[in-house]
């Protein structure tokens, strides 16, 4: 199965459409508070290297319905989304039952998963110093780790060999389930924007330049973003306001971001425009 996340730029048509990129996180044990998110920086990080950037994160808990409806929305978004955890074959890992159901699809082993799933117990049998058996009803339990949705893909996982899985929907969004332990999650999804996604990559055309603007407020400082977005197309104007900074104290740090070549003029603009307010300007950033 060819995953379409997004059609490549051909000659003569019209430029690539650079797709949002989501991330879904699932587990009870997030909302409760038992265990804090760690997926949503190192995603972040995995993108900016890319030149990328995440637009938005969902938080669903253990409920199949909820897990269902997030999914179905993915799968219809035409976006790029990563979902980590609840691929797992014990009684509250509902994420592979619910991809198949948000997709109207039947699950099944995945031939290759199960060679990985097959050759992972062998490892850990010769690890232990004991005889692999293949029908002890333990091992046949580990086997639906690899039952997928049909037409799924496998993810590998350097860590322990046992996949992950790439679907996609009929408008195009594709959805990669990986496991919620950050020590396979990470390389996995390293793995499926370096493989899926490599065309996307807009290193070198995405840069931000703020300053520090002590003291204002944004209030006053809407008209002057809202020329500036106005006046050049493409780039975006950010506001990050902070009442007790440790070093800057009350604060808004005012920039704008997108194509290199834009920023640097819509940054002058900006600072032109501060200036002309008598804004009291702090330190300039450059990302």
């Amino acid at each position: 199965m060819t995953l379409p996340i997004v059609s490549p730029e051909i000659a003569g048509a019209a430029p690539t459409r650079i797709p949002k990129f989501g991330l879904i996180i699932v587990g009870d044990e997030i909302l409760s508070g038992k265990r804090a998110d760690k997926h949503m920086p190192k995603v972040i990080e995995l993108l900016g290297e890319r030149g990328l950037q995440l637009d938005y994160a969902d938080y669903v808990g253990d409920s199949p319905d909820r897990i269902t409806a997030t999914l179905k929305r993915a799968f219809n978004s035409g976006d790029v989304v990563f979902s980590c955890g609840g691929i797992g074959a014990t009684p509250d890992d509902h994420t592979r039952q619910c991809a198949a159901r948000a997709l109207g699809v039947a699950l099944a082993l995945h031939p290759q998963a199960e060679a990985l799933i097959r050759e992972r117990m062998q490892d850990v049998a010769r690890e232990q110093g004991i005889a692999y058996e293949p029908d002890r009803p333990d091992n046949v339990h580990r086997l639906n780790m690899g039952v997928f949705p049909m037409g799924a893909e496998i993810i590998p996982n350097p860590y322990n060999k046992i996949a992950g899985f790439s679907c996609s929907g009929a408008e195009g969004g594709a959805v990669h389930f990986v496991p919620g332990f950050p020590v396979m999650a990470w390389p996995m999804m390293q793995w499926v924007l370096d493989t899926h996604c490599k065309h996307l990559f807009q290193r070198g055309v995405w840069v931000e330049q703020s300053v520090i603007v002590y003291g204002a407020m944004e209030a006053a400082l809407t008209p002057l973003m809202e020329a500036i977005e106005s006046q050049f197309q493409g780039v975006r104007v950010f506001s990050l306001p902070s009442v007790d900074h440790p070093e800057y104290g009350r604060h808004i740090e005012l920039g704008v971001k997108g194509n290199p070549a834009a920023v640097g003029h819509a940054y002058a603009a900006l600072l032109a425009g501060l200036q002309l307010a008598q804004a009291k300007l702090g330190p300039e950033l450059v990302r």
